[in-house]
């Protein structure tokens, strides 16, 4: 993999994003079958089969080995020689409360790395030089190095999203470890020092929406968070702040964006962005059902329902393979940001062929990138959604292929069938009468699986961040109302 290409999309998807308007749609519009109820707290309500249990723990493990226990950091991709993902970090926290309830690791274990993981995070350098710093005004720069915790190169922003997904881990940590000992309320007080010093004003070039991010020297990223994506969280958190709060026409100004997505693609009508993983990871820690902004009133849906729509819209898509690339079908699909075979075009028979290293595939009315790679945090990250979908995929990809994508740490990255005559590969591995199959885990790609399999399993991280009051305050003031907002406090659902 590319570093500079796993740049990612807090540059990106601000350029990927079209403009071409979408006449509204009729708020009675296309919808998948009503989803099962989901309740209960700790315990297998929704009992998944033994393949989907297995791929919890595996991905759960990725987390576990993966990490640096000095510091608490997370790599972007591994096995091998990585930089750090503070987003990774936010999915990994997260998730050692996940091995904690399954039993996987001990509350202790859980407790050390995470007191180690915060106490990094509060204490680290922050400040505007180009060298020897991890952050400044409250925010992490996207990648650190992995044994040092500084900015890993000059190519690297401060990242408000990724920053918001750190911070998604640091304030589940904060609500989960609620005991009353001395590591326990450590971890609470490292969380909200941590959650208080981010200063989301600073990151308004642009009022009343957020720019994506800083680079040393002054320059702001000329790119705000807007259309709809996983840009949600950053105002959420920004909204709660206790400290350096935006103001309350933020997520007007947010919301005002996203008509331009909203239509019908491949049977589904819903609020469209083409990655699924900006369907995923802000609702990995926000239970939105039942729960409506203004927005959602208008159009006559909450986003847990537009979620699943657009997972339905995805396989959909994958069924109908416009692109007439290899394997995909009902129970193989799935488009969302991955690693790939890498910047090739080729000859295969007749045809020349285009094929990307990382980059954000999707399909949607905003924009299609497909050229044929798979990625199973796709459909997994949105089990919780459309678990009569999701499994059957998630199980045809492991029978038919597990040998070839299926590891100690569950599902790698992605995979192409398409992908098959060049060796010069920069990530990955050409396998003979397969395809290309990746050889490493990204650790946002992992987040989704473990995390959205567990809500879906036992609302276990919905239900802790429900009892987290910055959480609920942004969401309030976003101005959310219904469902478990309005039945009895957040102690009480839990």
């Amino acid at each position: 993999m590319q570093a500079k290409t796993s740049k990612r999309l807090s540059l990106a998807l601000g350029l990927l994003l079209c403009a071409t308007p979408i006449a509204q749609a009729q708020d009675a519009a296309k919808a998948p079958p009503a989803p099962k109820p989901v309740h209960g707290a700790i315990h297998d309500v929704n009992a998944v089969p033994p393949m989907v249990a297995d791929l919890e723990k595996r991905t759960f493990q990725w987390f576990w080995d993966s990490a640096n226990p000095q510091n608490g950091l997370i790599p972007d991709h591994y096995p091998g020689e990585s930089f750090a993902s503070i987003a990774s970090v936010g999915f990994g926290l997260t998730a050692y409360g996940v091995g904690v309830e399954r039993g996987w690791i001990t509350r202790e274990q859980a407790v050390d790395r995470t007191l180690a993981t915060l106490r990094f995070f509060k204490d680290a350098p922050q400040g505007p030089a180009e060298e020897g710093q991890t952050g400044y005004h409250g925010f992490y720069y996207h990648f650190l190095d992995m044994k040092t915790g500084a900015r890993f190169a000059n190519w690297v922003e401060v990242s408000s999203v990724d920053t918001t997904l750190l911070l998604g881990g640091v304030l589940f940590a904060q609500s989960y470890y609620d005991r009353d000992d001395a590591k326990e309320k450590e971890i609470r007080d490292l969380a909200d020092t941590i959650y208080r010093r981010v200063d989301w004003t600073w990151l308004q070039e642009r009022p009343p929406l957020i720019s994506m991010g800083w680079t040393p020297g002054g320059k702001a990223i000329p790119h705000d968070w807007e259309g709809y994506n996983e840009g949600m969280l950053v105002y959420l958190l920004a909204l709660g702040s206790p400290t350096h709060p935006v103001g309350d026409d933020a997520w007007a100004g947010w919301t005002k964006t996203y008509d331009k997505t909203w239509g019908e693609f491949h049977g589904q009508t819903f609020l469209n962005f083409a990655p699924l993983f900006g369907h995923q990871y802000s609702h990995t820690w926000v239970d939105f059902r039942g729960i409506r902004d203004a927005w959602n009133s208008k159009h006559g849906l909450d986003y847990f329902e537009n979620s699943r729509r657009a997972t339905y819209s995805q396989q959909a898509y994958g069924e109908a393979n416009p692109g007439g690339w290899k394997g995909y079908g009902k129970n193989i699909w799935g488009l969302t940001a991955s690693n790939g075979p890498g910047g090739f075009v080729v000859k295969q028979g007749d045809k020349e062929l285009t094929f990307h290293g990382y980059t954000a595939r999707g399909a949607g009315l905003d924009y299609v990138s497909d050229d044929g790679t798979i990625v199973p945090t796709a459909a997994g990250g949105s089990i919780a959604f459309a678990p009569e979908i999701v499994i059957p995929a998630l199980e045809e990809m492991k029978k038919k292929y597990g040998q070839y994508i299926y590891t100690k740490y569950g599902f790698v990255d992605a995979f192409n069938p398409s992908f098959e005559t060049r060796a010069d590969l920069r990530t990955g591995r050409l396998i003979p009468g397969f395809g290309w199959a990746d050889n490493v885990h990204l650790g946002i790609d992992q987040g989704p699986i473990v995390l959205m399999i567990e809500n879906y399993r036992s609302n276990f991280v919905w239900n802790v961040m429900k009892k987290n009051p910055y959480l609920r305050k942004g969401l309030e003031r976003a101005g959310f109302a219904g469902g478990w907002l309005d039945n009895g406090t957040a102690a009480d659902l839990w």
